[in-house]
């Protein structure tokens, strides 16, 4: 795949906004990864979940972060699979009492690579 070393840099560095904003409770930082758009699904503990971006921000903004509780920084990047102008990056996402797996879909949109959907589960 052509430039695929350039893209998987540029596709990781979103990934860090992701899990530094997800840490730090950084809700500016962590909207620069999505797309305005982006779909936040899945299930936690069996219980569907669904929200638009806005509202998953939001519920960001109004929580202490990791970073708050002294939790260390166990975010990670398991796989990441680029096709063309797309991306999945499967992520495991450990925080507060719960062992979070996301599958992101990324794509290029005015030449930025940004989610626009996020799969969530939590694995006990």
């Amino acid at each position: 795949m052509e430039n695929f070393g350039t893209n998987a840099a540029l596709i990781t560095a979103v990934l860090m906004n992701y899990f530094n904003g997800i840490y730090n409770g950084d809700v500016a930082l962590l909207k620069s990864a999505f797309h305005p758009q982006a779909v936040v699904s899945g299930d936690i503990n069996g219980a569907p979940y669904f929200k638009t971006i806005d509202q998953y921000l939001e519920g960001v903004k109004n929580r202490k972060s990791p970073y708050d509780f002294g939790e260390e920084f166990k975010m990670k990047i398991l796989s990441l699979e680029i096709i063309n102008n797309t991306a999945v990056a499967k992520v495991q996402v450990p925080i507060f009492e719960y062992n979070y797996y996301d599958q992101l879909s990324l794509v290029i949109v005015d030449g930025k690579w940004v989610i626009v959907n996020k799969l969530l589960t939590n694995v006990k």
